[in-house]
């Protein structure tokens, strides 16, 4: 029996040091293996068992079919986000050549109703692994179609409970995040924190890890307030955080949105008179190579961690000079799940069997190999804090 998962419940310390050589930063592979791995997990290779012929937007001609479930026509940034993700995937697919995988591109719609349709219309089509959702409400649909076929998931939600039998996260998890930027703060003597939060799933998570991080760094959280995605109550929200900034009660305001959000907060914000020379802002991972954010003076001097930009800015480079446009930093999680698919599907053709610990480690040599410069890395270092870009 085959399996994916490289950081189970239970046995996140024996295998963490093969998680982190994966270069996924918090990589969520929590879960164990169903009743069938990737494949089928049969010796001789894979077996394609589609009922119907594909249909849409297709990667690659391999003969393993791999289904990448993305919002491509949702609102918002998210199908953006979408398009990175599938051009991240061709990517990984030109670097894998003669892969035994094809990619089938699904659009989930950014909802769980879509996300439970397009898994459906995938595993009727032959898909062996299903990469995504994205949103961690659309995970329990497509894992619910896909249990039931014994096809596998990789999802790339945040959130570390979407993780179930079968299920697998491959994501920046917000808890490291929070652990790593309120540390950092606090050795660089801030000690009172406040917090402007997206109130959805996302904020909830950063709000209690935020809690438990200032706790372990002896630091205090003085304000956390939630806003939802609505420009009125952003305001509301950033204008009265604003005076509690002008009373010199904190010294750090932590800012973990990404998007269009982030600026708009700290341009109210300002506009009220916290200014960056009266605060320090602290962002997220999501921070990271989002020209909206980096670009935005009002946030001039503020801290964030993020990934080793060494390796992510070689896979950036290519991704630009391929589709004209700078990727997300989320792009590279579409680029290494495919690689793992194709690394998978490549062992299982040639060798039939494929046990858990062959796995990560056929996955951490193939990383090892991105850092000799024979792909583009996009592995994490989790010590990196950068230094907000000044505008």
């Amino acid at each position: 029996m085959s399996c994916l998962n490289f950081v189970r419940r239970g046995k996140a310390v024996a295998h963490r040091a093969l998680a982190m050589a994966l270069g996924l930063g918090a990589v969520a592979m929590l879960v164990g293996c169903g009743p069938s791995g990737f494949g089928g997990g049969v010796g001789g290779g894979a077996a394609v068992r589609a009922s119907q012929p594909v249909t849409g937007t297709v990667l690659g001609t391999g003969t393993i079919r791999v289904a990448l479930l993305v919002p491509m026509t949702a609102t918002g940034n998210a199908g953006q986000i979408a398009t990175n993700f599938r051009n991240a995937a061709e990517l990984a697919l030109k670097d894998f050549k003669n892969a035994s995988i094809q990619v089938m591109i699904k659009d989930d719609q950014g909802t769980p109703e879509g996300a439970r349709a397009a898994a459906t219309e995938a595993i009727s089509q032959g898909a062996e692994l299903i990469l995504g959702p994205l949103f961690a409400r659309s995970v329990p649909p497509v894992a619910a179609v896909a249990r039931a076929a014994n096809v596998p998931v990789i999802a790339f939600s945040s959130d570390s409970t979407a993780a179930v039998q079968g299920v697998y996260l491959l994501s920046f998890l917000p808890q490291s995040d929070v652990d790593r930027i309120v540390s950092f703060a606090a050795s660089r003597g801030k000690h009172s924190f406040a917090a402007l939060l997206p109130d959805n799933a996302y904020g909830t998570v950063v709000e209690s890890e935020l809690q438990r991080a200032a706790a372990g760094a002896g630091v205090r959280v003085l304000a956390s307030q939630r806003y939802s995605l609505d420009k009125t109550a952003m305001q509301t929200q950033a204008t009265s955080l604003a005076g509690l900034v002008k009373s010199g009660s904190i010294d750090a305001v932590f800012l973990p949105d990404a998007g269009d959000a982030t600026p708009f907060l700290a341009q109210v914000l300002a506009a009220n008179g916290a200014t960056p020379d009266k605060i320090t802002y602290l962002g997220s991972g999501q921070w990271d190579n989002d020209p909206r954010i980096l670009s935005e003076s009002n946030l001039a001097g503020g801290w964030y961690p993020a990934p080793e930009n060494g390796g992510f800015a070689s896979f950036a480079r290519r991704y630009q000079a391929t589709y004209g446009s700078a990727p997300s930093r989320t792009a590279s999680l579409a680029y290494d799940a495919t690689s793992l698919a194709a690394i998978q599907a490549r062992a299982l053709l040639d060798g039939g069997k494929v046990t858990e610990r062959q796995m990560a480690e056929i996955a951490a040599r193939n990383v090892i190999a991105f850092f000799a410069g024979e792909m583009p890395p996009t592995a994490l270092n989790p010590e990196v804090v950068k230094p907000h870009a000044k505008a």
